[in-house]
């Protein structure tokens, strides 16, 4: 398989969701049921859900569709527990980036969107994000994955209105579900804009939320 020569153009096998660890990229796990893990996160990453077969991530993971059938019960299970594991990452991430910012909520705000704006604009993350992109995919409100994908939505839109209280904002709730549109906005543009230079200013764009009507009153001097 060749390479294209396009400088823009991201060769498959370096794609990977935002939030995966450059290390864990790096190097395989030795569990099957991670390798399935892995496998499969990586193919719905770059190819979707329904594209993607249970022989492919079976040959993909270097085992059988008998041995991912005893580990995951279905196809719908495999999903579900790949989205389990992208959400992990997420708050794993978001935890130690406003780790160390303690005690200065606006601070943690804007460094959550400075990361999320590097993580989004690498050419690694050319499919945006995983939770966001499955969304799309699934049409049943009663799918296992469905609840995944609405929980973990709810929690950010929490968090940020708990940071923007903590911040004093004057509509705590309305600048939190504001910065939460602005993330999601930003997953999807990922993929529908022709690159990530035209979502860098993702940061600026939150910092002006930060300062717009909604935000906390300016402090005098």
């Amino acid at each position: 398989m060749s390479i294209p020569s396009d400088k823009n153009v991201v060769p498959e096998a370096l794609i990977s969701p935002p939030f995966a660890s450059p290390s864990e990229c790096a190097c395989p796990p030795q569990c099957t049921k991670d390798r399935i893990l892995r496998a499969a996160q990586n193919l719905f990453y770059r190819h979707g859900i329904r594209a993607v077969s249970v022989d492919a991530i079976a040959a993909e993971a270097g085992t059988t569709k008998v041995t991912l059938y005893r580990l995951f019960e279905s196809k719908d299970v495999l999903v579900t527990e790949c989205l389990r594991d992208q959400a992990q990452r997420f708050w794993g991430w978001w935890d130690a980036t406003v780790a160390k910012d303690e005690g200065d909520p606006r601070a943690q705000i804007e460094a959550l969107f400075e990361l999320l704006e590097q993580r989004i604009c690498a050419k690694e993350a050319t499919r945006g994000c995983p939770i966001t992109n499955t969304a799309v995919e699934i049409d049943d409100p009663d799918h296992p994955a469905a609840q995944v994908i609405r929980e973990h939505h709810a929690e950010i839109a929490r968090r940020f209105r708990e940071l923007c209280k903590q911040m004093g904002a004057r509509k705590p709730d309305a600048l939190g579900d504001a910065l939460t549109l602005l993330v999601v906005g930003v997953f999807c543009s990922r993929i529908t804009l022709d690159s990530p230079e035209r979502i860098a200013a993702v940061a600026d764009a939150a910092r002006a939320l930060l300062d717009s009507d909604m935000g906390a009153p300016r402090r005098k001097r």
